[in-house]
């Protein structure tokens, strides 16, 4: 394997280098959209790479401006900016592509993280896509990811489900898949909703299960709470949460949730969901999904529960 330390006393082979040198990486290509990642808490994370494309690119489309100034000031990069976001994203991203189209570069950004992941940046790349626009990515900082690994939960597989919806319907019908979901489970979560979402998936999931509560990640105040849903609940509900969160939680056992209902009726099946607090609906959903039924066939031998 090759090193820094093997490169700067010439032990990296002379093809690798003039290979390096003509595929030239860090060359800044017109007609090419830049997916650069940015710190999520300590600015010291910023790739060398990260800075010469912010440097080198025709304009920046940043999530909110003003908060990516302060980031380029610092920097010491002067770049021409425009606002890509949730509410602008449609008209905003066909200008953006018209651009990249006639030939320009254009580094996008998120306030922290790498963009396109729970973000609107996603729509772009796909409009890029449908248009043939290039897209290459400058990999860096990623909140999930590093609460996934600083977790001590299972890492090999794990699910990213963002925020949790808060439409009571979407949110019911989002905890009922996790709790069907055996790999590791990603969540994001703002302090004032933090004790609002504990409590939902200590009912959902059981208060035994295992969650890591990861807070500020690398920041002064970074903190990692590794404890269970119910010891969570009881914590928060005696302090205030601080910060934004990552939460990351133990997978349920695939083999005991599905043999639970083996001997029961389509009926008692439903039941049993109606007595955990489901509503019948939602229970029907359920048993429809555990059985690998079409919903409307549990729903007739249910008409006269």
């Amino acid at each position: 394997m090759t090193t820094i330390a093997d490169a700067a006393s010439g032990g990296t082979s002379t093809a690798l280098l003039d290979s390096l040198h003509r595929e030239d990486k860090n060359r800044i290509v017109g007609g090419t959209l830049y997916l650069v990642a940015t710190p999520i808490g300590n600015l010291d994370d910023l790739s060398l790479r990260a800075i010469k494309v912010l440097s080198g690119v025709d304009f920046i489309a940043a999530e909110d401006t003003r908060n990516s100034a302060k980031l380029l000031t610092y920097l010491g990069i002067s770049k021409p900016m425009v606002s890509y976001h949730e509410h602008n994203r449609r008209e905003r991203g066909e200008q953006i592509v018209a651009r990249l189209k006639a030939g320009e570069s254009c580094a996008l950004i998120t306030d922290a993280g790498t963009p396109a992941i729970s973000d609107p940046g996603e729509d772009l790349v796909a409009l890029c896509a449908a248009e043939q626009v290039c897209v290459t990515g400058v990999p860096g900082c990623c909140a999930g990811i590093d609460a996934l690994t600083l977790s001590g939960l299972p890492t090999a597989r794990f699910c990213f489900e963002g925020f949790l919806s808060v439409n009571k319907s979407e949110r019911r019908d989002q905890l009922l898949r996790l709790s069907r979901e055996d790999r590791t489970m990603i969540l994001h979560e703002a302090p004032h909703k933090l004790k609002a979402t504990l409590a939902d998936l200590d009912e959902t999931l059981g208060a035994e299960r295992r969650i890591s509560l990861c807070r500020e990640l690398t920041k002064r105040n970074e903190e990692i709470m590794r404890t269970t849903l119910g010891e969570a609940v009881a914590y928060y509900n005696e302090h205030d949460p601080r910060g934004e969160y990552v939460l990351v939680i133990e997978g349920g056992q695939k083999a005991a949730q599905s043999s639970f209902w083996e001997n029961m009726s389509i009926a008692d099946h439903v039941l049993h969901y109606m007595a955990k607090g489901l509503r019948k609906n939602d229970a029907i959903k359920a048993t429809a999904h555990d059985r690998s039924l079409p919903k409307n066939e549990v729903y007739q031998q249910v008409l006269d529960l």
